[in-house]
C-alpha cells in the first residue's frame, strides 16, 4: 500500500468520504511516472526511473559552454562528425544554449535547416544575436517548453541533445514529443558524461549511465543502436525510432 493510500484511508475513516480534489490527486499520484522525495542537493527532489533529475543550468553559466578549451576537453569536432551530417538535413539541438553546437552544423548542413530550441529566452536571445551578425539564414529559433520541443510531427532528420536531458523536468513528455518530431529514419544522438567513470570530473547527477539512458529512452520508444565510444569523458548514443 502506498503512502497516498494509506492518508486516503485514513481521511475516510475521518471524513466518511473522501473529498473529490484528493481523490483526483490519488489518481494522479499512481498514474505519474515521477517521485518526489528528498535527494542529491545538485537534484530537484524529482526522480524518474531511479534516478534524479538535476537542477538546470542557468544563463549566467553561458561562459562555461562558449569556453576556449571545450574542444580539447570534449572533442566536439569529432562529435559532430559522429552524426554524418549531410548538406540538406534537418537538425533539432534540444538545449541549444548559447549555441555553440548550432553555429558548426549550420555551416556543415548550408542547405538544411538547424533548429536551436531552448527553454530560457537569455539562451535564445544570444543565439539571435549571433545569427544576425553572421547574416546566417539556415538557424531557426524555437521557444521549447518543459513538456514539448515545439517542434511539428516529422519535421527533423537528427536530434542532438548535449549534457542536456538528465536536467528535463520531465523527461518522458519531453522525449515523447521529440519522438513525433523525428522523421522515422532520423536519428537522436544523446550526449551525457559517463555515469560508470568516476575519473570525469562531473557532479554525479549530471552524468548517466548507458544502461539508465536506454531504459528512460526505451520508455519513450527509442532503440539504442550503437553507443560510439570515441568522446573522451561523454557517451555518443545514437538511438532510433523503435
Amino acid at each position: 500500500m502506498n503512502t497516498t493510500t494509506k492518508i486516503l484511508r485514513r481521511l475516510h475513516k475521518f471524513f466518511g468520504v473522501i473529498p473529490a480534489v484528493l481523490l483526483s490527486f490519488s489518481i494522479y499520484a499512481q498514474q505519474s511516472p515521477y517521485l518526489l522525495k528528498k535527494g542529491d542537493p545538485s537534484g530537484i527532489g524529482k526522480w524518474y526511473m531511479g534516478r534524479e533529475i538535476a537542477h538546470v543550468m542557468g544563463y549566467q553559466g553561458m561562459y562555461w559552454l562558449e569556453r576556449p578549451e571545450r574542444e580539447s576537453e570534449e572533442k566536439t569536432t569529432l562529435l559532430l562528425k559522429n552524426m554524418e551530417i549531410r548538406e540538406t538535413d534537418a537538425i533539432a539541438d534540444i538545449g541549444a544554449g548559447s549555441g555553440y553546437h548550432v553555429f558548426k552544423m549550420a555551416q556543415l548542413a548550408p542547405k538544411g535547416t538547424i533548429y536551436a530550441v531552448d527553454i530560457q529566452d537569455e539562451m535564445l536571445a544570444a543565439i539571435q544575436l549571433k545569427k544576425e551578425e553572421g547574416k546566417i539564414s539556415n538557424i531557426a529559433i524555437v521557444k521549447g517548453g518543459e513538456k514539448s520541443c515545439n517542434l511539428p510531427p516529422n519535421s527533423v532528420d537528427k536530434v542532438l541533445i548535449v549534457d542536456v536531458y538528465h536536467e528535463m523536468n520531465f523527461p518522458l513528455e519531453m522525449m515523447t514529443t521529440i519522438h513525433r518530431a523525428l522523421r522515422p529514419e532520423g536519428k537522436l544522438y544523446l550526449i551525457e558524461y559517463r555515469g560508470e567513470d568516476p575519473r570525469v570530473p562531473i557532479k554525479r547527477l549530471h552524468k548517466m549511465t548507458e544502461a539508465q539512458a536506454v531504459k528512460e529512452m526505451e520508455a519513450a520508444g527509442f532503440r539504442l543502436e550503437k553507443n560510439i565510444p570515441n568522446l573522451p569523458w561523454q557517451h555518443c548514443m545514437v538511438f532510433v525510432k523503435i
